[in-house]
Parts: structure tokens; C-alpha cells; sequence
């Protein structure tokens, strides 16, 4: 009797442009390959590419966060491709911290068609600025605890970290004079 054949460890996903042409196959690594016949996916399947739970699933269903999910004639969901390149925006709008009911609006916009150009727009550019002001305050924070390390580097003997330097000076070339940090030296 052979054994049964495991499946495979789930790599880390690699980011993915929500441009894309649509998908054409199941997603492994950062890779998506073809499964032979399959355009479809069961919850499970759709919750183990997308990396949500099937409750996640069945909530942005609910929340009309998902557009129409296909039904089998069982009524078991059937996620398409699409569905799953939807999902990635929607993970990637996710990690931008918009609020759960902007998504919503964003979706609602999506199905109104190509006349809320404009609006979807507005609400991604808003989004955008607000991902610039976060990237800029994790920098600060970022110098603060590279300053610190190599404070304490030294102050232990070991050798003074270099990545402090580099980046105030990739910061300071971009950003221009800063005013001196009390709190860097505490």
C-alpha cells in the first residue's frame, strides 16, 4: 500500500499587480499554475489560495464586499479566477488600512460601472496618501530604533552598527534638514 501523497507547503506569496490578466490556475509561491480543468474553486480551495479563512469568504459574500459568487447546482459556492484576483485587491486594500466600509463603497463602485471612474479614483488617491504618511512615520521610527542599537552597540563594545548611517543619509538626501530627536538619545 503506498502512502498518500501530502500536500504541498503553502510558500509565502509574492506581491502581485492587481493589473494582471486574470488568472488561470491555482496559485503556489507567487506562481500561479494551471490545474487541469479547474476554473473553479470550493470555498476551502479559495480560502487556502487566498490565505483567508472560508468564515472571511462567506462574511465579504455577506458584507457585499465580494462580487457574486458563482453557485454549484448544489449550492456550494464556486469561486472563479476572478473572484481570486478580487480577493487580492481586496487584501491589498486590506493592508493599506482603508476602512472595511471604504472597501465596501469601492465594490459597490466596481459593480456601478465605468461611470465611477472618478470616484474610485478619489478614494484610492486618498488611500495612497494616507499609506505615504504611514511609510514616512515607520522611517522616523525606524531611526530611532537604528540610533538606539547602535548606541547600546557601542556602549557594549560591540561594532557599531552601519545601517543607522546609511539610512539617515538616504533620509536626509530625500527629506531635506530635520530638527535634532530628544527622544533618540533617552
Amino acid at each position: 500500500m503506498t502512502q498518500p501523497e501530502k500536500p504541498p507547503t503553502p510558500q509565502p506569496r509574492t506581491p502581485a499587480r492587481c493589473a494582471e490578466a486574470p488568472r488561470t490556475g491555482r496559485q503556489t509561491g507567487g506562481q500561479h499554475r494551471q490545474v487541469e480543468g479547474q476554473q473553479h474553486y470550493t470555498i476551502s480551495e479559495a480560502a487556502e489560495l487566498s490565505g483567508l479563512s472560508a468564515h472571511t469568504l462567506r462574511w465579504y459574500e455577506r458584507i457585499g464586499l465580494m462580487p457574486h459568487v458563482d453557485r454549484s447546482h448544489t449550492g456550494q459556492r464556486r469561486f472563479s479566477d476572478r473572484d481570486l484576483n478580487w480577493l487580492d485587491l481586496v487584501g491589498k486594500l486590506r493592508l493599506t488600512g482603508m476602512p472595511v466600509a471604504d472597501m465596501v463603497r469601492y465594490a459597490d463602485m466596481v459593480r456601478e460601472g465605468e461611470q465611477t471612474f472618478g470616484e474610485r479614483k478619489a478614494l484610492l488617491e486618498a488611500t495612497r496618501q494616507d499609506v505615504l504618511a504611514r511609510i514616512a512615520e515607520l522611517r522616523d521610527t525606524l531611526e530611532v530604533l537604528d540610533h538606539k542599537i547602535d548606541h547600546y552597540s557601542r556602549s557594549t563594545g560591540d561594532l557599531p552598527a552601519t545601517r543607522a548611517v546609511l539610512a539617515s543619509a538616504a533620509s536626509d538626501a530625500s527629506a531635506g534638514p530635520r530638527s535634532p530627536r530628544s527622544a533618540a538619545d533617552a
